[in-house]
Formats: C-alpha cells, structure tokens, sequence
C-alpha cells in the first residue's frame, strides 16, 4: 500500500506530542535546558532523520555580564531598532558532552563557539540562516571540483565581551550569531588555507578563490535569501 509506505513516526526523547494529521505533529518542547534529538522514520525501516534541537537558556537569565559562570558582556541597545541587533531571546548551552553535535549536516556546534578561554559550560549564539548558507555555499564550492567536508570556522560566534576585547565594531554580526569567518583547509588539515589557485604559495589569493565562488552566487535564485556582508581578509597580527 503506497499510503502505508509514505507515513512516518515521529520520536522526540521527551516533550508533548499530538499528531494532528498524516505527517504532521505539533511537538512542545520540554522547559530543561538541553539537546533534545528528534526522529523522523518510517514504521517499517530503520532509515530516519534526526532533528538535533536545543532547548535554550533564556536571555532573562543573564546575570549582569554572566550567564553561569560563563562571560557574556553587554548587548548594546538595538540599532534603530532594528531586529536584527536586538539580544537573543536565548543561548543555546553548550557542554562536552553536546560540543560535537551535527546541527546541519557538515557542521558541528562546536566550530561556532567563542574563542575566548573558559570552562563549560560555554554559551552559543547562532542563527540557522547562517548554517543554510554555509551549507549552500559548501555545495557550491564542491560542484567547483573541491572537495571538501565542512569549512574551517575561524571565528563564529563572539560574546559582546569578547568582541569588545577584539576592538571590533559594536554591532558585528558575531555576536549576532549570523556571521562566520571561514577558510577551506583539508588538503592538508594544518589549520591554513589551502593552496587553491595553485601557485606554490598560502596567501590572499586563495583566500579570493572562495571570495568569488561565493562573489558569483550573488543573484541567483537560490541565494536571494542569504544576500549579505562579504569581505576579504589578509594576514594580521591575529591570524594566518
């Protein structure tokens, strides 16, 4: 029976679920922080789609500058009141046990994190736009003949706090969750860019290599939703 074969199960480890049609349930979260992975699989096969959601810490939580222990900093009043720099509503916790998590197929939770030092547990601010689009460009770059499992995230998420250390500008979309600084680096895995246009040397021509992968998506269909900053940098005191 064809009907049969097309109906899922829907699995969560915890929270209400109501299924409200074929394929469709409305799932309420449980209130406990945490990861909570949800499967989507047919009854009669063992093939399944996992969900990895967060239940977030939220943002009334902080505590002047600090969520736990944890370095946060001040997030600055909107600009022109803008939603895109207003707080986050939450931040998702982040654990050893939860760091490696997948949360889109070629990322993982702990690329994003802060670069500042402390213990766990640490706190991530991240939008899934981004993860769309470094997902679309990482596509994009293997049908270039790349081939490439995820990209180096060199900077992801900064806390206020770590964004002011940085001397960065107040509202930089790090600390928004929806910007990444990112390098290709596998062949070999060294922690550099690699040598993409093929001349014998690691510079800034190879990092314009991707620059105008990503360059020459702009106006397509596909990437009308993720249009945005783009910027290319040389070596500094910081970084390689």
């Amino acid at each position: 029976d064809k009907n049969k074969k097309n109906k899922y199960v829907l699995k969560p480890p915890a929270g209400k679920t109501k299924q409200i049609a074929t394929n469709k349930w409305h799932w309420q979260a449980p209130q406990k922080t945490g990861l909570y992975p949800v499967k989507i699989m047919p009854p009669r096969s063992m093939d399944s789609i996992t969900l990895n959601v967060f239940v977030m810490v939220p943002y009334s939580q902080l505590k002047g500058e600090y969520l736990n222990g944890y370095l946060i900093g001040q997030y600055s009043t909107p600009l022109n009141q803008s939603s895109t720099y207003k707080p986050p509503r939450g931040f998702i916790e982040v654990t050893k046990q939860n760091e490696g998590t997948y949360i889109s197929p070629h990322f993982k939770l702990k690329q994003f994190l802060c670069k500042q030092k402390s213990g766990y547990p640490k706190y991530v601010v991240l939008k899934e736009r981004l993860l769309l689009k470094l997902e679309l460009i990482l596509e994009k770059v293997n049908e270039m003949g790349y081939q490439y499992d995820t990209f180096n995230i060199m900077s992801g998420y900064r806390t206020p706090y770590y964004n002011k250390a940085l001397c960065n500008v107040t509202y930089s979309c790090h600390v928004y969750g929806s910007a990444a600084d990112i390098f290709m680096d596998e062949n070999p895995k060294d922690g550099m860019m690699d040598d993409l246009n093929y001349d014998g040397n690691i510079d800034y021509r190879d990092a314009a290599v991707l620059a105008n992968i990503i360059d020459e998506m702009d106006g397509k269909p596909s990437y009308s939703r993720f249009v945005g900053g783009l910027g290319l940098y040389e070596k500094t005191n910081f970084h390689g």
